[in-house]
């Protein structure tokens, strides 16, 4: 591993961002933001556990809705799909006001919203890759899975995130109509007029996909890329990108999952390696847990968020990215990297070889070709079928 650069620790970080680094510590600053919220509460997520983190935020919502702050909780209908339907009547009893994006249903299972976001008073937001679940309680060593989060109070970014959640939110029964309010809603800056961002929102109809475009773009004049990445199947554009980095010269290194909820999808990954490894890019495998963080550090510019680096994330779920360009912050997610890479095993081309039998190969194809190929094709079908 290469040697590191100078480091400053997070809590060092001047706002308008800090990284949150563990489940545990994410957790307890949301819980701390949603007891001290004043006017409003906006809070998204893919998954919301019907366990003891569920509880705990439920509780905390409906305290803050008992005492009038507008609380407003928007989960997916496949990830959420657990929870009971009287599961809201505490926070709905109290004036709040929970909704299911695109409730499950077979013709439009495809379309999913695996956004993860907490807003509070239009002043401060929570983002990252942590749903609430206890899954993701610890430390990510000894218990509890591997993921980061991002506390941001730049207020572009929190105007973006407050018009997409709206939108979201009152349409959150699908409609074909909705997919052209929610461009006009995320694409605040048109490629045609500057870059994007802070957010970069990813999404069905929402035109070019605005994470992809910003990181191929950072990508062409990289020197320092590092990535950590739990579902890693990213198309033959991006892992040219890595490729041409490493070959000029550049440092490339991917974090990726040792252990995983989806083992379809670490088959489709580990046949990637062997063209990656030739090309010098260093790869490591996280083992103490199961790995779920999306992380890209390219240079003095990081992208955090909910969206993995597979053609889900990038062609068909709801998704949103802070892309931040600081040394400050760039430098603490290094430091966070060389901490995850300490608890990694790295991969050689040699042994990534050893491990290719017919049957992993064939295995590592056949994932590909469900994830890349049968998946978007599904889902496009679907969402031409949506009235």
């Amino acid at each position: 591993m290469s040697a590191p650069r100078s480091i400053a620790p997070s809590a060092a970080i001047s706002l308008p961002a800090r990284w949150l680094p563990t489940g545990a510590e994410a957790y307890s600053r949301m819980l701390d933001l949603i007891a001290a919220a004043k006017v409003s509460i906006r809070c998204e997520t893919y998954i919301w556990g019907d366990d003891a983190v569920g509880t705990r935020f439920h509780v905390a919502l409906a305290a803050a809705a008992k005492r009038g702050v507008r609380v407003q909780v928007l989960i997916d209908g496949a990830g959420s799909s657990s929870l009971p339907t009287n599961y809201w009547y505490a926070l709905t009893s109290a004036g709040g006001e929970a909704r299911v994006f695109n409730p499950l249903k077979l013709r439009n299972f495809s379309l999913r919203n695996h956004r993860k976001l907490l807003l509070i008073d239009d002043t401060v937001a929570i983002t990252g890759g942590f749903n609430l679940a206890v899954e993701y309680d610890g430390d990510g060593v000894t218990i509890g899975w591997r993921d980061l989060g991002l506390e941001l109070r730049d207020s572009r970014a929190l105007h973006q995130l407050a018009n997409s959640f709206d939108h979201l939110f009152a349409e959150h029964r699908v409609r074909r109509w909705l997919l052209g309010s929610l461009q006009r809603a995320t694409q605040a800056n048109p490629f045609s007029h500057g870059s994007p961002g802070p957010v970069l929102f990813s999404g069905p109809h929402l035109g070019r996909n605005q994470f992809t475009h910003q990181l191929l773009r950072s990508l062409r004049q990289a020197r320092h890329v590092r990535i950590v990445s739990a579902y890693f199947v990213p198309g033959f554009r991006l892992r040219r990108a890595l490729r041409r980095v490493a070959r000029r010269g550049g440092n490339v290194e991917l974090l990726l999952a040792g252990r995983t909820d989806v083992p379809l999808a670490q088959s489709a990954a580990r046949s990637l390696y062997g063209s990656l490894l030739k090309s010098g890019i260093r790869i490591w495998e996280y083992q103490p847990q199961v790995l779920h963080t999306k992380l890209a550090i390219v240079d003095d510019a990081v992208f955090v968020g909910s969206a993995n680096l597979d053609a889900r994330s990038l062609s068909i779920n709801y998704e949103l990215t802070v892309h931040l360009r600081d040394p400050l912050l760039s430098d603490a997610a290094d430091a966070i990297f060389n901490t995850d890479v300490a608890h990694a095993q790295a991969v050689t081309f040699d042994s990534w070889g050893a491990s290719r039998t017919w049957l992993t190969r064939l295995q590592g194809a056949w994932a590909r070709f469900l994830l890349a190929r049968v998946d978007p094709w599904l889902a496009r079908r679907q969402i031409r079928r949506i009235r």
